[in-house]
C-alpha cells in the first residue's frame, strides 16, 4: 500500500479525533461536573473523574428537600415554563409561517418579495433596540412576568425565521404537482394539505427544530419580562445559581445537563428528516 496514502489517511483521522474532541469536552466536562461535589469541583489541581461521584445534585434541583438553595428549587418549575414557552411557539410558528410561506412561494401579489425581505429585516434587529418597545407594550397589556407575554416576544423573531425557510424549501417543490392536484379537483388548500405538506415534511421537522431551539435557548427577553417562578424559562434559572457572592457550579452543570435533555432528544429522534430538510433546502436557493 503507498505510504503517502497511508500518511494521508493517518493525518484524517488525527484531525477527526482534534475536531471530535474540540466539540465533545466541553459536554463531557459538563456531565462530570453535574455528578461532582461541590469540594471537588474548587480542587486544586482539578479532578478530572470525581472522587466520589453523587447524583445529588440532580436530586437537590428535580427533588429539592428543605434547606435546598432558592434557585434549584425554582428550576422544576423552569422548565416546564420553557417547555409550554417553546413547544406553543414551535407549534404556532409552524402553522401561521407554513401557511405564509406557501403564500409567498406560490402566489402573486403587490410587495411580495419586499414583504418577505421585510420580515427577514426585523429578524436582523438587534434585540437590544426593541427590547424598550416590546417592554412597554407587555406592561400596558399586562402581559410582563407571563407565559402568554414570552411566546408573543418569542414569535415576533420566529415566525420570520420559519416564514424565510419554509419558502425556500416550498420553492424546491415542483409546482405541477400541486397544479395535477387541483386539476383533479383540489382546492388550494387540500392540495397543499394532501400533496405539498407531506412532501416538505423533512422541511417542517427541520425547521420545526431550528424553531424550538431558538425558542428555548432564548435567554436575553427571558431575563427582562420575567421576575418570578412564574414564567422564568432554564437559561434565566441556570443563571441564577450564580449568587452575588458564590456560584454553585454543581447545580449549574445539573441544570445545563437538565436543559440540554430535550433539544437532544429531538435531534435524535428527528435526526432523518433534519438531514433530509437540510439537504432537500440547499438544492434551489
Amino acid at each position: 500500500m503507498d505510504i503517502k496514502y497511508i500518511i494521508g489517511r493517518a493525518l484524517l483521522y488525527f484531525c477527526m479525533f482534534i475536531v471530535l474532541a474540540a466539540i465533545f469536552a466541553p459536554l463531557a466536562w459538563l456531565v462530570i461536573s453535574s455528578i461532582s461535589p461541590r469540594a471537588e469541583l474548587l480542587s486544586v489541581p482539578p479532578h478530572w473523574w470525581p472522587e466520589n461521584a453523587t447524583l445529588q445534585n440532580y436530586v437537590d434541583v428535580i427533588a429539592p428537600q428543605e434547606g435546598t438553595s432558592r434557585a434549584a428549587r425554582d428550576f422544576r418549575f423552569a422548565l416546564g415554563n420553557s417547555v409550554v414557552v417553546a413547544g406553543s411557539v414551535t407549534v404556532i410558528s409552524l402553522v401561521v409561517g407554513t401557511l405564509a410561506a406557501y403564500a409567498y412561494a406560490r402566489l402573486e401579489f403587490p410587495f411580495r418579495r419586499s414583504g418577505l425581505i421585510a420580515y427577514m429585516g426585523l429578524r436582523m434587529l438587534p434585540a437590544i433596540s426593541v427590547a424598550l418597545p416590546l417592554y412597554v407594550i407587555l406592561r400596558d397589556n399586562r402581559l410582563l412576568n407571563t407565559r402568554m407575554g414570552l411566546i408573543l416576544v418569542y414569535l415576533s423573531f420566529v415566525l420570520p425565521f420559519v416564514i424565510y425557510v419554509m419558502t425556500n424549501f416550498f420553492h424546491t417543490i415542483p409546482p405541477e404537482l400541486e397544479a395535477a392536484a387541483r386539476v383533479d379537483g383540489c382546492t388550494r388548500i387540500s392540495a397543499l394539505w394532501r400533496v405539498i405538506l407531506p412532501i416538505a415534511r423533512p422541511g417542517l421537522v427541520a425547521t420545526g427544530v431550528f424553531a424550538f431551539l431558538l425558542a428555548w435557548d432564548e435567554f436575553f427577553f427571558a431575563l427582562l419580562y420575567t421576575s418570578t417562578p412564574a414564567a422564568k424559562t432554564v437559561p434565566v434559572a441556570i443563571a441564577e445559581f450564580t449568587g452575588r457572592h458564590a456560584i454553585d457550579f454543581s447545580a449549574q452543570a445539573t441544570g445545563g445537563v437538565l436543559a440540554a435533555i430535550p433539544p437532544v432528544v429531538l435531534a435524535l429522534i428527528f435526526q432523518r428528516y433534519i438531514v433530509r430538510g437540510l439537504a432537500a433546502g440547499s438544492v434551489k436557493g
